[in-house]
């Protein structure tokens, strides 16, 4: 028999890239001077309902670059209520939650009576964050770029341009200053022949003073278009050669999401895998070295499937297994999926949703077009897995015992083999697992607590009396961080949910998020085109012209009467 004790651990993608590299929009930097700002990882939340698409752009700055913008092809002017700041903490849980994930077993001694033991979770990491700024500096020239919007949105100053030409675009960035990457002149062109826009971010260093943020915050446009996509050939244009990885969530009512112009393929999964790649921690390598091994095989010009989830309210089951706590009302809603209702009663919602995850890996030589998606009808799900199970432990004197050891070389032999076949490493430096009878016991890692989640610690409170520390800050059930406010004479703790969060973190509190997300969604709404006719009266004039066709069918099919006929031949 075989235990069904069971854990998960999380692979973060993040942690696979170097701190020293840029994780970038789906557009390009551009920078003051000849500084060599390469884009490696990005993430990107899009949703997308009829004609609505609201896309919320990751923006984790690696580098030492101390002035640079970000340029990104849009489908229209945007409006400055259309633009907003959101938390990362979104892009933190759906990372986790959707995250290829290693879940472990342990065999029970067939010898033995089996031994309960607690679970517990392995903490995810994540990739250390530092913040970049600049100033902003416009100049007009006559090289056919119009200025069509601009706006101040939190700590970003963003100019919304058109142009006539990538000549003049590139005369006006240069003009001001910055340098474009090398071979982005031939990228922009398309876009302006299009007719598409330029929505231009720089840092405003007051403003981000002022507000206390440290890291740069994810922004999120919305906008009305018939095209499903997402622009990453500008990405590719301050690109060092190499390919480039994007992690895009995509939020939609129904039916997963795949690309209209490549091929769409599924992530190896459900596989075992011998489990000392977890104890020598190997995990992180295996993923990758496996991922890149599929992505070759299918020709490096396909998208990678790596997770797709019915997650409608009236789902009993969200993920298997669940390596974190379902999506609240909160979190959806901060994304930018306005048709879910919240549940007043439990912080979930009520409503359809379906979520894909796709990991994009690309280059110029094999995506020379942007990504074009569709909706499909497909509501089936699928999860990158992968299996570890422990041998157990103990003596094996008995009849069963002596039949799971010679099961287990086998076990162990197949285990290398998958592992060879799925990352092609050289597996025979291995070769003495399959000749192990057991296994050292399973090293469970401790609980993670708050103090991993990267927020401030204070260890002191300089409104408290002396010899008084700091309260600790808590997380509700929504993700907001909430800091208990602490009497300044007696030194009592009370908590205040209703205030702002601690301010140089960037967070807010869960309802003026919440009131934010609503403003900036309905604005868009409204202004998102509306169907002719509703489905119900479309239904209605079916029916209605069916039924006067029948009539006209039955009038004419009628056969004279005599007396009619004798008419006719008078």
């Amino acid at each position: 028999m075989k235990s069904i004790r069971m854990k998960i651990m999380l692979l973060g993608l993040l942690t696979l890239i170097s701190v020293d590299q840029v994780s970038a929009f789906c557009g390009f930097y551009v920078a003051k001077g000849d500084l060599k700002l390469f884009n490696k990882t990005s993430q990107v939340i899009i949703v997308r309902d009829g004609e609505h698409t609201v896309i919320t752009m990751s923006s984790d700055y690696q580098g030492d670059a101390k002035d640079f913008a970000m340029v990104v092809p849009v489908p229209e002017v945007l409006k400055e209520s259309d633009i907003r700041v959101v938390q990362q903490y979104i892009f933190d849980k759906f990372d986790a939650f959707t995250t290829p994930r290693l879940v472990e077993y342990w065999d029970e001694n067939p010898c033995n009576e089996r031994v309960y033991s607690e679970m517990s979770a392995a903490p995810a990491t994540g990739m250390a964050k530092r913040s970049m700024a600049f100033d902003i500096r416009e100049e007009d020239k006559d090289d056919g770029v119009t200025i069509e919007a601009k706006y101040t949105v939190g700590e970003y100053d963003i100019l919304i341009l058109s142009a006539t030409e990538s000549s003049g675009l590139k005369h006006w960035l240069t003009a001001n200053d910055y340098k474009i990457p090398s071979g982005a002149e031939e990228v922009l062109q398309p876009y302006i022949t299009d007719g598409m826009k330029f929505f231009v971010v720089k840092v405003n260093l007051e403003k981000q003073k002022s507000l206390g943020v440290q890291t740069l915050r994810p922004l999120q446009i919305q906008f009305n278009s018939s095209r499903f996509m997402l622009p990453i050939r500008l990405g590719m244009a301050n690109s060092d050669g190499g390919a480039q990885d994007m992690i895009v969530y995509a939020f939609t009512r129904k039916g997963r999401v795949e690309t209209a112009n490549y091929r769409t393929t599924k992530l190896p999964t459900d596989r075992e895998i011998p489990e000392f790649v977890m104890s020598e921690g190997l995990f992180a390598n295996f993923y990758r070295d496996m991922y890149g091994k599929a992505w070759a095989n299918e020709g490096k010009n396909n998208v990678m499937l790596e997770y797709a989830w019915d997650e409608s309210s009236q789902q009993s089951m969200h993920c298997d297994p669940c390596p974190t706590p379902p999506l609240t009302f909160a979190e959806v809603r901060e994304a930018g999926v306005w048709w879910v209702e919240p549940d007043q009663y439990n912080g979930s919602y009520f409503g359809d949703l379906f979520i894909t995850r796709l990991h994009v890996r690309y280059d110029r030589a094999h995506f020379p077009q942007d990504l074009m998606f569709l909706n499909t009808p497909d509501q089936s799900n699928f999860q990158g897995r992968y299996v570890v199970r422990h041998a157990a432990t103990g003596s094996f004197d008995c009849a069963e015992g002596k039949r799971y050891k010679a099961d287990l070389r086998m076990r162990h032999q197949k285990e290398l083999q998958e592992l060879a076949a799925l990352t092609g490493w050289e597996v025979s430096k291995w070769s003495s697992y399959i000749g192990a009878a057991s296994m050292p016991d399973p090293i469970i890692p401790e609980i993670p607590s708050l103090s991993d989640t990267g927020l401030p610690h204070l260890s002191s409170c300089p409104t408290c009396p002396i010899g008084s520390t700091m309260p600790m800050p808590r997380i509700n059930k929504a993700g907001f961080l909430i800091l208990p406010k602490t009497n300044a004479v007696d030194g009592d703790t009370m908590t205040d949910e209703s205030t702002v969060a601690i301010t140089p973190t960037g967070l807010i509190n869960e309802k003026e998020s919440l009131a934010v997300s609503e403003a900036f969604l309905q604005a868009g709404l409204a202004e998102a085109p509306k169907p002719l006719m509703s489905k119900r009266m479309w239904l209605l004039s079916i029916a209605g012209l069916m039924f006067i066709g029948g009539i006209i069918v039955r009038v004419a099919g009628r056969k004279p009467t005599a007396k009619s006929a004798a008419n006719s031949q008078v």
